[in-house]
């Protein structure tokens, strides 16, 4: 169905994304596109882009107003109109939904709302917005320009960075940080305790969490996903890293730069993970060990052990209906004395 689009949706001219994107324009300079949109749903409005040859069907009969491919797919879209030809048409779809996102976000008020229970031993940086019934505590420090969301809880001597945004009822604990440019998501909770636990005569004994955390700029963090305080040292995640919605991370682990965790990992206490390290959907790591920087965990796997070299670890067992599933799993804990049995027979059976 197509989109009427809205009265105050930004409206950009093609000769305008093509400097801005820093791309090359094939057609009229003063066309004018008012939304983004896939090759299949857009419209003469829109403006879309083929980044996968998977689609390349898709872009002789797409409507877009204006199309963004690579220098190999130029001819294909001049067939069919206009075309702005970059290097990388992903990246430069990337800074169009930036361009895009900063024209039509609403522009925040930079006060802070009446409801709102600021500390008067808390600093807030010029330009900072603080949301209705936000709580800042004592000696907490705004960055210029950041926005605390609606019901946020910044905790004493904890600190925002400039710039950085934290969306509606978002949780950053006593004494914990996060730089500048960050976006938090709602329902993050940065600070709570680790899991620390001592047993002592079948019954748990809380180790209290003395720690915090500090988080670098540039980084984001999905919906709901939660990072404890260290137990005594501080839990770190370093600049520009990408967290999904409902992240786990442990007490005192270490995040490398530019790492990414996908939706539902997990990362157990005092793990230290490399520099673009990535752990796709549900993936884990055990605790106290370490990845490598370039370590790559695919779905649902758990790294049980150090991994020192680069490259992609995948651990799964296939699903299977549960009768089989059984079989084969008590088969697979008979491989050893298999691999024993063979070894014995190759071995007899030599001149």
């Amino acid at each position: 169905m197509h989109r009427a689009p809205s009265e105050s949706a930004p409206q950009f001219a093609l000769g305008e994304l093509a400097a801005q994107l820093g791309a090359e324009l094939i057609g009229d300079p003063a066309k004018l596109v008012s939304r983004i949109a896939t090759l299949e749903s857009a419209g003469a409005d829109a403006i879309s882009f083929l980044a996968n040859p998977r689609y390349l069907p898709a872009l002789a009969t797409s409507g877009a107003g204006c199309v963004i491919v690579s220098a190999q797919h130029r001819d294909a879209a001049m067939l069919r109109g206009a075309a702005l030809i970059a290097a990388d048409p992903y990246l430069c779809f990337a800074r169009l939904t930036q361009l895009w996102a900063a024209r039509s976000r609403r522009e925040d008020t930079h006060a802070v709302h009446p409801s709102a229970v600021v500390h008067e031993q808390a600093r807030l940086g010029r330009g900072v917005s603080v949301g209705p019934l936000a709580v800042i505590e004592n000696g907490a420090v705004i960055g210029e320009g950041a926005v605390v969301g609606a019901q946020c809880y910044i905790g004493a001597g904890a600190s925002v960075g400039a710039q950085t945004r934290l969306s509606a009822q978002v949780v950053l604990g006593a004494d914990c940080h996060i730089g500048e440019r960050g976006i938090v998501h709602s329902g993050v909770v940065i600070g709570a305790d680790g899991f620390g636990f001592a047993p002592h005569e079948g019954r748990w004994i809380k180790i209290e969490q003395l720690g915090g955390v500090r988080i670098g700029d540039d980084v984001e963090i999905g919906a709901n996903t939660c990072i404890d305080r260290g137990a005594l040292d501080d839990t770190v995640i370093e600049d520009g890293v990408k967290l999904d919605n409902l992240v786990q991370i442990g007490h005192n682990v270490h995040i490398g730069a530019h790492s990414a965790l996908a939706g539902t990992a997990a990362v157990s206490g005092s793990t230290r993970i490399g520099r673009h390290c990535t752990m796709a959907g549900g993936a884990g790591v055990v605790g106290h060990v370490s990845l490598a920087d370039h370590v790559h965990l695919g779905a649902r796997s758990v790294a049980t052990h150090s991994i020192h070299k680069p490259g992609l670890y995948t651990g799964l067992f296939p699903i299977d209906d549960n009768a089989s599933w059984e079989k084969n799993a008590a088969t697979l804990r008979q491989l050893h004395r298999l691999r024993d049995r063979i070894r014995a027979l190759e071995k007899n059976s030599k001149p």
